[in-house]
């Protein structure tokens, strides 16, 4: 089976020249036992596909990834034609100038800006002065509104569309959680240790993060947008300041100009300078629907986003 989905991905790339791409797929265990009386047992399946497509001339490059549970939701023909269409799309693409533009992440994009939004929710970190969560006096902002109310993250270990692990890898049972709800920071992990140091049950780190979404679909989106971005990716993300959760990253593998609910024309890839915390706009101006992406090294699903006032600070040279 998986031979045969390679095969129509294969098509599709011979059909536009160049490719590259991975299908992997995964069925494990997870077993933990001490000599305290602690086991854990749970069980898993994955199956991961990515593509990217470039054209002949090295000028366009599109991108799909899709990630699941069951192989039967999987469809690379789809996800392929997708990347096909981006990468002969993105030829010829024009310089904008930088600045602050209204853009619409695709999952691929806004996964590797959100996992490092739920990934500081430590509580340690947090209690430290480590954090964006940190306030003086050992204190965290656990509690606060930080971000637009419609944003909810949640994690459930028994969802339909994003089983995980039951247990976590210190042998924490996993159950359904709020991190935020309608835009306050409900919960914190708190590993074995530092809940013993703060006199409160310990809470572990989820396997899968989801996050809430509205009805519009991309294409809803899009139409919407009187003038704005299409992001298909980001990536080289890195941290410039971890206690705002400023981070800087370059877009690429198709990246297009919208203007009157459509796409004109591919535009020349930009690097970006965004923070995740309350300072930030981004996440007050959020429109979204859920969609599952394949992108993060963490299970996760989430909602293309339509944001306003993302700051690209300058042009970058990728495909």
């Amino acid at each position: 089976m998986r031979a045969d989905l390679v095969q129509q991905s294969l098509q599709v790339s011979r059909d536009n020249k160049l490719a590259a791409g991975f299908l992997e797929n995964s069925t494990t265990f997870y077993a933990l036992m001490n000599s305290h009386g602690l086991f854990a047992y749970t069980t898993n399946t994955a199956v991961n596909f990515s593509v990217t497509l470039r054209t002949e001339d090295g000028t366009g490059s599109g991108y799909a990834a899709r990630g699941y549970n069951d192989i039967s939701k999987l469809d690379v023909l789809a996800a392929s034609k997708t990347a096909a269409w981006k990468a002969n799309k993105s030829k010829g693409a024009k310089a904008l100038e930088p600045g602050k533009y209204t853009v619409i992440l695709e999952p691929a994009a806004g996964i590797v800006l959100m996992e490092n939004l739920y990934g500081a929710l430590d509580a340690r970190n947090a209690d430290e002065g480590r954090s964006f969560l940190s306030m003086p006096g050992g204190k965290s902002r656990l509690g606060e509104k930080l971000v637009d109310e419609r944003v909810n993250i949640y994690s459930d270990p028994h969802n339909e569309e994003l089983p995980t692990y039951y247990y976590n890898f210190d042998g924490q049972p996993q159950k359904k959680m709020s991190w935020i709800e309608k835009g306050v920071v409900k919960n914190l992990f708190y590993s074995r240790y530092w809940a013993r140091q703060k006199g409160v049950a310990s809470i572990p780190q989820p396997d899968g993060i989801i996050m809430d979404g509205g009805t519009a679909s991309t294409e809803d989106l899009i139409k919407s947008t009187e003038k704005g971005i299409l992001v298909t990716r980001l990536w080289y993300i890195r941290a410039v300041d971890p206690q705002t959760l400023l981070y800087t990253g370059l877009t690429r593998d198709g990246t297009f100009y919208i203007e009157n609910g459509e796409i004109k024309f591919p535009i020349k890839n930009f690097r970006f300078n965004e923070a995740r915390s309350s300072c930030s706009t981004t996440w007050r101006h959020l429109v979204s629907r859920t969609d599952i992406s394949g992108e993060s090294n963490q299970s996760a699903m989430i909602p293309p986003m339509k944001i306003r006032d993302f700051t690209f600070t300058s042009l970058s040279d990728a495909v």
